[in-house]
């Protein structure tokens, strides 16, 4: 079984709903997945918007995700470092956390969460960014998985 990531909030390639954006309480959607590969130490994922006019645009980079966990919940807190191991680096708005979808007006554009089953713990050193979190998964990527929505205004 291959791993699977999926939202209740909304499904592959539909809207993501308002409550998630600029545009309404900018929370994290709830996020679940399934079919963690063996040898799983670790997950990690990445949220972003190829869509953006300038750049792709970085809206949360979370890792060191337990094993053993199956999802994260809506509103997921904003902190850099929590209990369980979980960490955040810092996405293109400059905060640490989730930054939700916050396009200019005109066409859709596409948000990706790419969840990454990762066969170790990762040590970033100093704020944790997207290049920085991609340079320190390589060679640990046993799975990916991603759930695509989109918004517009």
């Amino acid at each position: 079984m291959a791993l699977e990531l999926k939202s209740p909030a909304f499904s592959h390639e539909s809207e993501i709903p308002p409550q998630y954006t600029c545009e309404g309480k900018d929370v994290s959607p709830h996020l679940q997945w399934s079919g963690v590969p063996d040898g799983t130490k670790s997950l990690a994922l990445i949220s972003d918007d190829p869509d953006a006019p300038s750049k792709t645009w970085v809206h949360w980079v979370i890792y060191n995700i337990p094993a053993a966990a199956r999802e994260l919940p809506q509103g997921f807190p904003h902190d850099p470092s929590l209990p369980d191991g979980v960490c955040q680096g810092i996405n293109d708005g400059g905060e640490i956390g989730y930054g939700g979808p916050c396009p200019p007006p005109g066409k859709p554009h596409r948000y990706y969460f790419k969840l990454y089953a990762l066969d170790s713990l990762l040590e970033i050193k100093g704020t944790a960014t997207k290049e920085r979190l991609l340079e320190a998964m390589k060679g640990h990527v046993l799975g990916e998985a991603v759930l695509m929505g989109t918004y517009e205004r």
